[in-house]
């Protein structure tokens, strides 16, 4: 049962809560009363700039993109955190969000502040992660090179893109093959997420593979 009192600050278009969700429906109205702020949308990193004024707070939750917490935070010596701490809501391209939050805690992020944000999460009927300040965080840094991979070898004629499907399918068990799972939720998402990335990382596994950038300046184009 939620107990904690959290109140929603929404800068709009947020990926993770694009609609309706418990969540949101369980905010309360006025931020000052409320013990947790959750920061939604594309420009939340920007009230970073506020965590000083939400230092009372048990915990200030900034929706991320792909990039770090630390970006909006500032980072020094390892030994950055606070009551601050970065989710996002998994969604691959265009598809709706999953029910998993991943969270972002930095090395000094106080134990208060977790506790706060499962407990609110997991109060909504999310799933929670717990992962560390880096661009991409667990399942972008896991499965975009996999998926980079499908693509440069239907490009290289290893197998046909229903025999690629269907044999990691089959092979693996997965629901679903990584073409049409990419064609389904969106190769020009998938350039994004992977540019970023390299741009973070520099390395090459994250090189956004040409299908996807054909996809993006066709998009630019349309």
């Amino acid at each position: 049962m939620q107990t904690m009192r959290y109140a929603v600050l929404d800068t709009g278009n947020s990926r993770s809560f694009p609609g309706e969700h418990p969540l949101i429906q369980g905010a309360a109205k006025a931020l000052k009363s409320a013990e947790v702020v959750i920061v939604l949308g594309e420009h939340a990193g920007g009230h970073a700039k506020s965590l000083e004024r939400w230092k009372d707070k048990a915990a200030v939750l900034i929706e991320l993109g792909t990039e770090s917490l630390g970006a909006h935070t500032g980072e020094s010596r390892a030994e950055e955190g606070s009551n601050a701490l970065g989710f996002a809501r998994f969604r691959l391209g265009d598809a709706e969000p999953t029910n998993l939050v991943e969270l972002v805690r930095q090395p000094r992020t106080t134990d208060a502040a977790m506790a706060a944000a499962k407990t609110i999460f997991e109060g909504a009927g999310l799933q929670v992660a717990v992962c560390g300040d880096f661009a991409g965080r667990i399942i972008d840094r896991l499965v975009r090179p996999y998926y980079n991979a499908a693509l440069r070898r239907l490009d290289e004629g290893l197998a046909t893109a229903d025999d690629l499907d269907t044999t990691l399918k089959l092979g693996l068990g997965y629901p679903e093959g990584p073409i049409s799972l990419l064609e389904r939720t969106g190769l020009s998402p998938h350039c994004d997420v992977t540019q970023a990335l390299f741009d973070a990382t520099g390395e090459q596994p994250y090189a956004p593979a040409r299908r996807a950038q054909v996809d993006k300046l066709r998009q630019r184009k349309g």
